[in-house]
């Protein structure tokens, strides 16, 4: 019966974004697997942090702070971080995915590589541990399980040499440093690539990674570790107590310069190792350099083919593949020069005659009897020569004439670049690209190999384009609540910022009523957006008082816990009539809230003229004129002699002014 438990993960999509495929590895901290980025339409690595280590304040801040400090760093043979979050409260990392297996998988396989694959292994892992010495970090764990080789351009993973290799977890080394001590303040590690520091002082620093790399190699050579069996604490002392072992201690045949390049590695004092994966680097390279064309050379020799049976020196050619003397050797042979190509013998010679018995060759006879010997030397000489133009021809061409300088690609177009390195011979790939401030879209911000550095003349440029400035659009947040316009605004990489809250009688309380800036504006990743929430319906409702006296909407207003605010306005209204309030009737506030009120002064006066001694007929004209009213008494037909109300008064429209005429 199948009792594997099914991971409830595979098929679940993280964040709208990352639909998990499958299950890659599960390690004490977190498990990995592969997913589909949905928007770039590319396959990723998800490392989510176990449940267990959520808990852990320590773990967790320090697993974020590093990896976007990780993710600052680029570099071909570090393994990339794209983006991190969170899901159901678990950390999780979005990184690239390598396609290949780890080094570990590789040794478990074939036991051990050969000094060449290892060397060339080294040179890339310290490349990528060296970027971030350069960068103040410290990875702290490096082993086989934390180095992936992946495919080789020559297809599959067969050819070591031609392979690229990738450092991971620099960040998950440093947060475990971080969360993982004992009472005792002892660092735990990864015992068998520890170095002596770590478990006296619980320090560590770029040569700590240094010492971790010359035991990864000492492995890669040997196919085992210098430590191994008893409890973790007992072979952690062992570093301390003990010098590494010389690689062909194990492995008999190893070139001397791997002993010493292991020896120089791991030094039980720091201060007599390389200072940091940089200069660890530089020895690897001159090592490797070495082995190479001493490798190359030798293998050519070996094959060069033995005369047949027949011939006089069917042992001369093999003897070039295996002796080179350095000084000294047989009489005749001469400082340097090797047993096979030394000059005849000087002195009597003898040959066989008749009746057994012997005689000195004449001087005649001598003569004769060398010309065979000379053209048999000169030819032994012309096949050494030849031999050794192959092989010098074959050396340069492994070793330098198959390479060439790289050209400089950065500030050219993506068409100029691509048709650039093709007319040189190379084969010209583009990364997934980088957003950049200040390069423009379509442009090479960076390259690998760099810009002259040795490649194959028919190798591969790597080029990063510039994607142009980085903008994401502000999602629409409006009506929604506030945890998914958060995520939202985090999926997007933008930052939430919330503002003062406010009443609505249209959206529920915690939903967004408003953002600034609004929707579909751009923005530079990082960038804040205030988001007003809704602080549900306001307590109380505004009545309404327009039409209303004054004195009575003022009474009602404040009745309710409500501050009245007039505004006097000219109207046809009598005066102290309520014209209009703000807000309006039936809008929910709170408490002490400012209501506005336009209020009446009435008719707009009119000031009444001085109509004395003019004729009354005359003043009536005048007083309707300026819509006034006029009453005539006594005489119409003669002269004002009184009025009420009196000149300069003023009267609101319509007022009847009384004329006495006399």
């Amino acid at each position: 019966m199948d009792t594997t438990v099914a991971d409830t993960l595979i098929g679940t999509t993280i964040d709208g974004r990352y639909r998990i495929t499958g299950r890659v590895a599960r390690g004490g901290m977190a498990t990995v697997y592969t997913a589909v980025d949905d928007r770039l339409e590319r396959t990723v690595a998800l490392k989510i942090i176990h449940p267990s280590q959520a808990t852990n304040v320590h773990f967790v801040d320090r697993f974020t702070d590093e990896a976007k400090t990780i993710a600052r760093l680029t570099h071909p043979n570090v393994v990339a971080v794209y983006d991190q979050g969170r899901h159901q409260g678990l950390p999780y990392l979005i990184m690239e995915y390598v396609q290949g297996r780890t080094l570990r998988d590789l040794l478990t396989q074939r036991r051990r590589v050969n000094p060449v694959e290892a060397l060339a292994i080294l040179e890339q892992m310290l490349a990528a541990i060296a970027a971030a010495h350069r960068a103040g970090l410290v990875h702290r764990d490096v082993k086989p399980e934390n180095v992936l080789v992946a495919e080789a351009p020559s297809g599959g993973i067969a050819n070591l040499v031609d392979s690229v290799v990738k450092v991971a977890d620099f960040g998950l080394a440093r947060a475990v440093e971080a969360s993982s001590s004992d009472d005792s303040g002892q660092l735990m590690a990864t015992v068998a690539y520890v170095a002596p520091e770590l478990v006296t002082d619980g320090r560590s620093d770029a040569r700590s990674d240094v010492y971790s790399a010359g035991i990864v190699l000492f492995e890669m050579l040997t196919g085992r570790v210098p430590y191994d069996g008893g409890e973790p604490v007992e072979i952690a002392w062992r570093h301390v107590d003990n010098d590494v072992p010389p690689p062909s201690s194990i492995v008999k045949g190893l070139p001397k310069a791997l002993d010493d390049l292991v020896a120089r590695a791991t030094r039980r004092d720091p201060g007599a190792r390389p200072t940091d994966a940089g200069a660890l680097l530089a020895e690897v390279q001159v090592v490797r350099d070495d082995l190479g064309a001493a490798n190359v050379e030798t293998a050519l020799l070996r094959q060069v083919p033995a005369r047949p049976p027949a011939a006089d020196a069917t042992t001369i050619v093999p003897a070039i593949t295996s002796t080179f003397p350095q000084s000294g050797g047989p009489a005749g042979a001469g400082p340097n020069r090797p047993g096979w190509a030394r000059l005849p013998e000087q002195g009597p010679r003898t040959y066989g005659g008749g009746g057994g018995g012997q005689r000195r060759r004449g001087a005649q006879d001598d003569d004769h009897a060398h010309h065979p010997n000379d053209r048999r030397r000169l030819i032994i000489l012309a096949a050494v020569a030849l031999v050794v133009l192959l092989v010098a021809g074959t050396t340069y061409y492994l070793t330098l004439g198959r390479y060439t300088n790289a050209p400089q690609l950065v500030n050219s177009t993506q068409q100029i670049a691509e048709q650039e390195g093709r007319t040189r011979g190379f084969e010209v790939r583009f990364d997934a690209g980088r957003y950049d401030e200040s390069v423009p879209k379509g442009v090479v911000i960076s390259q690998d190999p760099p810009a002259g550095k040795k490649v194959a003349k028919d190798g591969t440029l790597t080029l990063t384009l510039s994607l142009g400035p980085e903008r994401v659009t502000v999602p629409d947040l409006v009506n929604q609540e506030k945890a998914a316009a958060k995520g939202l605004l985090e999926q997007n990489h933008l930052v939430y910022k919330e503002g003062t809250a406010q009443y609505s009688d249209d959206v529920a309380e915690g939903v967004v009523i408003s953002s600034d800036p609004k929707a579909d504006e751009s923005l530079k990743p990082g960038e804040t957006v205030t988001v007003v929430l809704s602080k549900g319906e306001a307590p109380i409702s505004v009545p309404n008082v327009v039409g209303q006296n004054i004195n009575d909407a003022r009474g009602q207003l404040q009745g309710l816990g409500l501050q009245v605010v007039e505004q006097l306005k000219e109207s046809d209204q009598p005066a102290g009539t309520i014209l209009g309030q703000t807000p309006k009737a039936g809008v929910g506030v709170e408490k002490d809230a400012e209501i506005k009120l336009e209020v009446s002064q009435g008719p707009p006066l009119i000031s009444v003229p001085d109509l004395s001694n003019q004729p009354c007929q005359q003043a009536q004209q005048t007083l309707q004129g300026m819509n006034l009213r006029a009453k005539i008494q006594f005489n119409p037909n003669g002269l004002v002699r009184q009025q009420s109300p009196g000149g300069g008064t003023q009267v609101p429209a319509q007022t009847e002014v009384t004329l006495n005429c006399l």
